[in-house]
């Protein structure tokens, strides 16, 4: 089988071993990057392609006569036409569950800083206020332990139950909350009663209509002042002009967020204004370790070889 990768560099920082997928086909040509005008010629001659946030729209798949598989280097599949595909017999599969643990750790990690200052702390010993104190520790800025605190969950797939069993491990108490217009479940608490409870906030939620600004100037403000917010779902689930004015206002202590509404903020975001306080922001790279993307390599192998093998897993369409 011949397949192209049209955008490896959106997980290679040359640290990841191709090998077993240069293997599994008769010819694979890889790509870093490749453009709507570049896409076609690229594509039009294979059976497989592969991309991560290439467009692969209706009008292209309609003009590969030989293509039979399409995979998807993440989870996400809305850069794909899934119905064309379909109508073409052409098989879409994903990748899955490959960044639990990077995002559950990347998780903790911001809710460590936010609990201890690390930020705060770390800057006062660059700008050498620890030389000068007349101390022999700095204690400048709140420091709160996780244990005996409550996190409340907001998402409570699998990225969520890593969440929590490292939580926990921190001895920290979990409280899950309802997601809107889901099944009822006996376990899970209205987000309205669990935001008064909580001291600390996660979200692993997908961004539907129903999570669309979930968290809004009215969560905010049935929150702890003291209470900490952290995304590591999508932007659009925190309303961000309502979380700049939460910090600003001190009605929560703190948030980080590894999700912008708009990615890469090219034209700026009112959450990126220095001016706020106590607001930690990372670039999306929640799910970035080396060993999830490793991963994504090693399911586009798996995948091939189902497809090969005529047991499909992880198809989409």
């Amino acid at each position: 089988m011949k397949a192209v990768f049209l955008d490896y560099a959106s997980l290679d920082k040359d640290d990841l071993d191709f090998s077993a997928l240069h293997a599994i086909y008769d010819e694979l040509d890889v790509y870093p990057t490749t453009s709507s005008l570049e896409l076609l010629e690229r594509v039009r001659d294979v059976d497989v392609i592969i991309s991560n946030k290439v467009i692969i729209n209706a009008e292209t798949i309609q003009q590969c006569p030989k293509l039979k598989l399409i995979l998807i280097s993440a989870t996400g599949t809305n850069n794909i036409d899934l119905v064309q595909a379909t109508a073409q017999g052409i098989i879409v599969c994903n990748c899955q569950a490959y960044g639990t643990s990077a995002v559950a750790q990347h998780t903790l990690m911001l809710i460590l800083n936010l609990a201890t200052s690390y930020r705060d702390y770390d800057r006062a010993v660059q700008q050498g206020k620890w030389n000068h104190s007349s101390q022999f520790c700095l204690l400048d800025f709140p420091i709160v332990e996780l244990a005996g605190k409550t996190l409340g969950i907001v998402g409570f797939g699998e990225l969520g139950h890593a969440v929590a069993k490292l939580a926990e491990a921190f001895g920290m108490t979990v409280l899950v909350a309802q997601l809107p217009n889901r099944p009822i479940h006996e376990t899970r608490i209205p987000l309205t009663t669990l935001l008064s409870q909580v001291d600390f906030l996660t979200l692993h939620c997908p961004l539907t209509e129903d999570t669309q600004d979930l968290i809004h100037a009215h969560e905010f403000s049935i929150m702890k002042k003291s209470a900490f917010l952290v995304n590591c779902a999508r932007g659009g689930v925190v309303n961000e002009n309502a979380l700049a004015e939460a910090l600003i206002r001190h009605e929560i202590a703190g948030a980080a967020t590894d999700v912008l509404t708009v990615e890469p903020p090219k034209d700026g975001n009112v959450l990126l204004n220095p001016s706020i306080p106590n607001l930690l922001i990372t670039p999306h790279s929640a799910w970035g370790s080396v060993d999830a993307r490793q991963r994504i390599i090693n399911q586009l192998v798996e995948n091939t070889d189902a497809f090969i093998q005529g047991k499909v897993i992880r198809q989409v369409n």
